[in-house]
C-alpha cells in the first residue's frame, strides 16, 4: 500500500445535526392524522384509506428533510448542509442568543447573508465573512451550542 492508496480521516472538531425535536413529530403527525380522518369521514372504500396513505408519508418526509441539515467542522473548512467554506475565510464568529438572532434575522438582516435558520433552536452563530471574492457578508446557522460551535470555528 502506498502513502496515495491511505486516504487520512477527517479530523472533526465539531458535528451536530439540527434535528426537528420529538413533540414536533407528534404534534405534525397528529393534525395530519386527525386531517385525513376528517377528510376521509363518511366515505366509503379508498376514500376511506386514501388520505392516511397520502398525508402521513408526505409529511413524515417533510419533517425528515427539515431535521436533515448538518454542521460540521473539519479538515479546516465549515459544511453546513450543502454549503462550505475554508476557515481562513472567517473574520468573526458571534455566539447569538434568541433575541439577538431574530434582530439579525429582522430588521438588521442583510439581503446577502446566507441564513440557515430553524424556529425550533433558540441559538444561533453570526459567521462575518472576509472574503474579497464573495459577496455574502455574513452566515447566519442555528445552533444549539452557540458557544461550542464558535470555539471550533475560532
Amino acid at each position: 500500500m502506498t502513502s496515495s492508496d491511505h486516504i487520512a480521516p477527517a479530523r472533526v472538531r465539531y458535528l451536530e445535526r439540527l434535528n426537528v425535536p420529538w413533540w414536533m413529530w407528534v404534534f405534525v403527525l397528529g393534525v395530519a392524522s386527525v386531517l385525513a380522518a376528517e377528510i376521509g369521514l363518511g366515505a366509503s372504500g379508498v376514500r376511506t384509506w386514501l388520505p392516511f396513505a397520502l398525508l402521513l408519508p408526505a409529511l413524515t418526509a417533510g419533517m425528515w428533510s427539515l431535521g436533515r441539515v448538518k454542521i460540521r467542522v473539519a479538515d479546516g473548512e465549515l459544511h453546513v448542509d450543502d454549503a462550505h467554506i475554508p476557515l481562513r475565510f472567517i473574520a468573526d464568529v458571534i455566539p447569538l442568543d434568541a433575541d439577538d438572532r431574530r434582530l439579525l434575522l429582522g430588521p438588521g438582516a442583510d439581503p446577502l447573508a446566507f441564513v440557515i435558520q430553524r424556529p425550533w433552536i433558540r441559538g444561533a452563530v453570526q459567521i462575518v465573512l472576509n472574503d474579497p471574492d464573495d459577496p455574502t457578508p455574513y452566515w447566519v446557522i442555528s445552533t444549539r451550542h452557540p458557544e461550542k460551535l464558535a470555539a471550533a470555528l475560532r
